[in-house]
């Protein structure tokens, strides 16, 4: 078992672990807890009642936080002529083709999104052992594949704030919802819309309880139970 620290010890006295809290005293109480010197995230970790061997049971979308991620997203293009014009005007990190496959397979990896338009995709699909395993494939599920014309409002779209979430191989969802320097409105409206999110690409497939856990915490913060029932309804009054 772990050793903790006399901050996180500290810090885990002021939460009740067998409670789950309602949304807004959640954001208080690991805004309180979070000790950190450096401006950590603030991450909620779902656990669903889904079964993830089955295709129809996946849960995978995206959301535009209302206040941002607080952190810089460096964005990666493949594209040529148009598209890669188009990207460089919007302001992506880095833009390429051929030079940028080769980079990747030689170890590459500083980015933190792939985006790719359709006539790439027969190039970049050998990059999938590469990239797949991180998270950083271009797909059409993530809207990271794009027509030309579109790859501005995309870029645009990742820069003010548009987070990715997914099931890992447990039925769990790990995602961020803001900075330990946000306000608590902010984190909470982050929080109301990534659940709104999470609760509407609900599988059809998926039966019983949907959200089974839900806690939200602080980079080397104790986590905080939220209450699920209201998880569940809070894009309701997001």
């Amino acid at each position: 078992m772990a050793k903790h620290g006399k901050k996180y010890i500290e810090a885990v006295k002021q939460i009740d672990e067998k409670k789950e809290y309602p949304a807004k005293e959640a954001v208080s109480l690991v805004k309180k807890t979070a000790y950190a010197k450096f401006d950590g995230t603030v991450e909620l970790h779902l656990k669903l009642g889904v079964d993830v061997k089955q295709a129809d049971q996946m849960v995978r979308g995206v959301t535009l936080l209302p206040h941002g991620t607080g952190r810089k997203v460096r964005i990666l293009v493949f594209a040529e002529g148009e598209g890669e014009r188009l990207a460089r005007e919007a302001a992506a990190d880095m833009v390429g083709a051929d030079d940028l496959i080769k980079q990747i397979e030689g170890g590459f990896l500083d980015f933190d999104v792939a985006i790719a338009v359709p006539q790439m995709m027969s190039k970049v699909g050998r990059l999938g052992k590469i990239l797949g395993t991180r998270g950083l494939m271009p797909s059409p599920k993530a809207g990271t594949i794009v027509p030309p014309e579109q790859l501005p409002r995309l870029i645009k779209e990742l820069r003010l704030g548009r987070v990715e979430f997914r099931t890992d191989k447990t039925g769990n969802i790990h995602t961020i919802v803001g900075k330990k320097d946000f306000t608590e409105e902010q984190l909470y409206d982050n929080l109301a819309a990534m659940l709104d999110a999470i609760v509407r690409a609900k599988p059809a497939a998926a039966k019983g309880q949907y959200i089974k856990k839900a806690v939200l915490t602080s980079t080397m913060g104790p986590g905080v139970k939220l209450d699920v029932n209201e998880a569940v309804n809070l894009h309701t009054a997001a």
